[in-house]
């Protein structure tokens, strides 16, 4: 499976787990079949809220699920409407988050878990 980590900046699998999807400054996507992993910019890091469109940066690289910290409604509709699977990251580190999905797996999020948006005290991040 080809899974997306939003990161703050490229360390490979020591890379910390940036907070939010799609203000990421970059994105780690990690192949756990052969543990091959590519980092990648964020393009559309500034965004107006609920305009990000990440799935831009990542088409490329036919990702097949994403691991998040934490998710706007509209993101995570959008993401499971592509087909993607979006998993909550509980992990700092992209290797943390591996170890997980490897050993337990990683929970999936639902709708009740998203964030309401930037700057407005909404939680985001927290489970």
């Amino acid at each position: 499976m080809k899974i997306c980590f939003p990161i703050v900046s490229d360390q490979g699998m020591d890379s910390l787990i940036s907070d939010h999807f799609g203000s990421a400054p970059a994105f780690l996507i990690v192949d756990t079949a052969s543990g091959e992993s590519t980092a990648t910019t964020n393009g559309n890091l500034q965004h107006a809220h609920g305009t990000c469109n990440p799935l831009k940066e990542l088409a490329p690289f036919a990702v097949e699920a994403i691991a998040v910290r934490s998710i706007g409604g509209g993101a995570l509709h959008g993401l499971t409407r592509s087909g993607l699977k979006v998993y909550r990251s509980d992990g700092a580190t992209v290797a943390d988050n591996l170890a997980r999905l490897a050993q337990e797996g990683l929970p999936e999020l639902s709708a009740d878990q998203v964030c309401g948006g930037h700057g407005h005290g909404h939680g985001c991040g927290q489970h």
